[in-house]
C-alpha cells in the first residue's frame, strides 16, 4: 500500500467517524435507561417517567451548568478555573446585600429615607465582582506566568475569605421581589440555555472561539501566528468569572438566602461536566455542546443514585470515579487519535 492509499484511508476513517457529541449522548441515552432498569428492580418505579424529579435535576445543575460553560473555555486553553465556587459565595453575598428589601437593607439603615435599588444595581454589581476576579485570574497567568492551578487556587482561597469578612460571616436574606424572580421557576434552566447558545456560536463561529481552541492546541503556533496569547487569555478568565457571577446571582434569588459557604465544591463539579462532556485536560479540544451534554450526564447519575437512595458519602465517592473514569477515557482517546 503506498502513502496515498494510506492517508486516503485515513481521511476516510475521519470521516467515518461521528462527532463526539453523539458518544457522549449515547452515553447519556445509555446511563439514563441503566437507572430506569434499576428503578423497577430496586425501587418498583419508573425513574425517567417522574417528570417532577427530572425537573429538580435540571434545575439542581443549570447553575453549575453556567459555570462550567465558563470552565469549559479555560480548560480548552490548556488551563484551569478553581475559584468559580469561591467566587459563587462572595458574589452572592455581595449581590444579596444591595438586593435587601427596604426594612433589611444595610444601605436602608445607613439612610432611612432610601428606597429598594432597581434589581439592575445588585445583578451589575454582581457580575462587575465576578468579571474583576477573572480579571486578575487571567492576567496573573498571561503576564506573570503563573501555573492557572496556583493562580485561581489563591482565588479561590481569596474570594471565600471575602465572603466571610464582608458580612462576618452572617447570612443576607429577604430580597425584593424582582430580583427573587431571577431564580424563580424554570428561569435558571432558561438562563443556562441562552449562555449556552451565546458561547456555543461564539466558540463556533467567531475569532474569540477559534483563538481560544488555537492556544490550546498549540500556544507556541497561535502566537506564531499572530495572535495576542496574553490578551485571550485575560478575556476567556474575564468569561469565567463573569459566568461564575451570573451563576451566583442565580443561585442566591433562587434560594432567597446568600452564605458565605454558598458555591462550596462548585468548580469541581463543574469541572467534571466539562470533562465528561468530551473536554480534554490537555487542551485544545471541548465543546458547549458537549458540556451541556455532560451537566446532564452529572445531573442523571447523582439524580439516579438518590433514586437508589444510596447514601451521601458513597455519591461523593462516586463524583471522584467519575471524574478520574472521565479524564481514562480522554487519555485513551487522544492515544488512539494519535495513532489514527
Amino acid at each position: 500500500m503506498t502513502t496515498t492509499d494510506i492517508n486516503t484511508a485515513q481521511a476516510v476513517r475521519k470521516t467515518r467517524r461521528m462527532p463526539a457529541e453523539v458518544n457522549i449522548l449515547l452515553v447519556l441515552v445509555g446511563i439514563a435507561l441503566l437507572f430506569e432498569i434499576l428503578g423497577w428492580i430496586f425501587q418498583g418505579q419508573s425513574f425517567l417517567g417522574n417528570m417532577a424529579r427530572l425537573k429538580i435535576m435540571i434545575l439542581q445543575v443549570s447553575v453549575i451548568g453556567i459555570i462550567a460553560v465558563g470552565v469549559t473555555q479555560t480548560i480548552i486553553t490548556g488551563g484551569i478555573d478553581l475559584s468559580s465556587g469561591s467566587l459563587v459565595g462572595a458574589v452572592a453575598m455581595v449581590s444579596m446585600s444591595l438586593a435587601q428589601t427596604g426594612a433589611y437593607g444595610l444601605d436602608r439603615v445607613l439612610y432611612p429615607g432610601l428606597t429598594d435599588l432597581p434589581v439592575i444595581i445588585p445583578v451589575a454589581v454582581g457580575l462587575l465582582v465576578g468579571l474583576a476576579a477573572g480579571f486578575v485570574n487571567g492576567w496573573l497567568i498571561a503576564y506573570t506566568k503563573i501555573p492557572p492551578f496556583i493562580a485561581t487556587l489563591g482565588m479561590m482561597v481569596a474570594a471565600r475569605g471575602f465572603a466571610k469578612w464582608y458580612t462576618k460571616g452572617a447570612p443576607i436574606s429577604f430580597p425584593t421581589e424582582s430580583f427573587a424572580f431571577i431564580g424563580s421557576g424554570m428561569m435558571p434552566v432558561l438562563i443556562f440555555v441562552i449562555v449556552a447558545v451565546i458561547f456555543y456560536i461564539l466558540m463556533k463561529y467567531t475569532r474569540y472561539g477559534k483563538f481560544t481552541y488555537a492556544i490550546g492546541a498549540n500556544e507556541v503556533a497561535a502566537r506564531v501566528s499572530g495572535i495576542n496569547v496574553e490578551r485571550q487569555k485575560v478575556k476567556i478568565y474575564m468569561v469565567a468569572g463573569l459566568l461564575s457571577g451570573l451563576a451566583a446571582i442565580v443561585v442566591a434569588a433562587r434560594g432567597q438566602t446568600a452564605q458565605a459557604g454558598m458555591g462550596l465544591m462548585y468548580e469541581l463539579d463543574a469541572i467534571a461536566m466539562a470533562v465528561i462532556g468530551g473536554t480534554s485536560l490537555t487542551g485544545g479540544r471541548g465543546s458547549i455542546l458537549g458540556t451541556a451534554i455532560g451537566m446532564v450526564i452529572f445531573g442523571v447519575i447523582i439524580s439516579g443514585f438518590t433514586f437508589l437512595r444510596l447514601d451521601a458519602y458513597y455519591q461523593e465517592m462516586m463524583k471522584g470515579v467519575i471524574i478520574v473514569a472521565a479524564v481514562i477515557v480522554d487519555t485513551y482517546r487522544q492515544k488512539k487519535g494519535s495513532k489514527s
